[in-house]
């Protein structure tokens, strides 16, 4: 078996120090080494078939190359969203193409501190991406204060850390504006998340502005609130139905929850979008190929995901940022979810959209 090549022969047959070696191979661009030295070094590299490992790349170059992205969900949760596809699409191509690794990690409701914190002292991480944040996140200000770049993707009240969303609540108001141009006036809506989940705090704010706009008067009754999954999206429209309260439409502020209240509806006899209009947030692609199709808000996942990274890396470059915040454009897409009153869908779309969605009581 032949021996491994090391970093010292190749200082040999340079004739030049390990240090030196260590630095030409690993782009460190701290110390002046002359020209004809760099390129000796990197001939013999060369001739004994030497590439340094990532170790000793992140030991010369003070970097690990690795990303973090944080979620403060659990990877039960994590697995079910139907959304963070893209998100996790757009991160991986774009960490690929500048060959850096995506280091992925999950904290539940009370770790936040701890887990932030061991990332950031043990410098696993040259930089870190907090998805979902909760405005009781208690580690927030611990990553205000670190020595490590940080962007948020998301939005948290009164922080100062960068970050990268869309207008929630403007986004939310057009949805639910599309609803009272229809003619609906009793519109229900259930929350993508808890409230401690600031993108439902802002989204059910732009479902009250868009009703105030309207005069029609905001009724607490008519509000559920959904956390992440199918599942609780059929939890909560059973819950809405059970409660007697009437109304034409809903807001769903998750696709994802969404489906789970097509479901809902559905098993009470209730036809989409005939007897309830539905209007969804995130525009996954499964919104797209559903019966009926559902009426989605456009989230563009790829894109914030993309200028995530980008503001990221200006950051860890020692770069100032003119803006703390990225807001990407949203757009409501009207499917056959979504009818005007008085108008009735063409028949045989109900009768498919209850064999569909009846499949995830199952």
């Amino acid at each position: 078996m032949s021996r491994r090549v090391t970093s010292q022969d190749v200082a040999d047959l340079a004739e030049v120090s390990r240090t030196t070696v260590s630095f030409v191979l690993n782009n460190v661009n701290r110390f002046s080494i002359r020209p004809e030295t760099a390129e000796k070094v990197r001939l013999a590299a060369q001739q004994l078939g030497y590439y340094p490992n990532a170790s000793a790349k992140a030991l010369a170059s003070n970097q690990t190359k690795n990303i973090g992205l944080i979620f403060t969900r659990s990877p039960e949760y994590i697995a079910s969203d139907s959304f963070l596809p893209q998100i996790l699409s757009g991160m991986l191509d774009v960490v690929k193409q500048h060959s850096l690794s995506l280091l992925v990690e999950w904290v539940e409701p009370g770790q936040q501190l701890e887990t932030y914190l061991e990332l950031t002292r043990a410098h696993h991480i040259d930089g870190m991406i907090l998805m979902t944040p909760r405005t009781d996140d208690t580690g927030i200000k611990a990553l205000e204060e670190a020595d490590i770049p940080v962007v948020v993707m998301g939005y948290i009240p009164d922080s100062t850390l960068h970050s990268v969303d869309v207008n929630n609540l403007e986004a939310a108001q057009e949805a639910v504006e599309h609803l009272i141009s229809l003619g609906h006036r009793q519109i229900a809506c259930i929350t993508n998340a808890a409230l401690p989940f600031t993108s439902a705090v802002q989204r059910l704010d732009g479902y009250r502005r868009a009703l105030e706009s309207a005069g029609i008067p905001f009724d607490p009754d008519l509000v559920r609130e959904g956390d992440f999954d199918i599942q609780s999206g059929y939890r909560e429209m059973k819950s809405l139905l059970a409660a007697g309260q009437e109304f034409t439409a809903v807001f769903v502020a998750s696709d994802n929850v969404a489906l789970g209240a097509y479901s809902g509806l559905s098993e009470a006899g209730l036809l989409i979008p005939d007897d309830v209009s539905v209007v969804g947030f995130d525009d996954i692609p499964l919104a797209s190929f559903i019966s009926p199709t559902l009426t989605s808000v456009a989230v563009p996942g790829q894109e914030i995901a993309i200028e995530s990274y980008n503001l990221l890396t200006r950051l860890m470059r020692g770069e100032i940022p003119e803006s703390r915040s990225v807001t990407l454009p949203t757009r409501v897409i009207p499917r056959q979810s979504s009818r005007e009153i008085g108008r009735r869908a063409k028949r045989g779309t109900e009768k498919k959209s209850a064999k569909f969605v009846n499949c995830f009581n199952n």
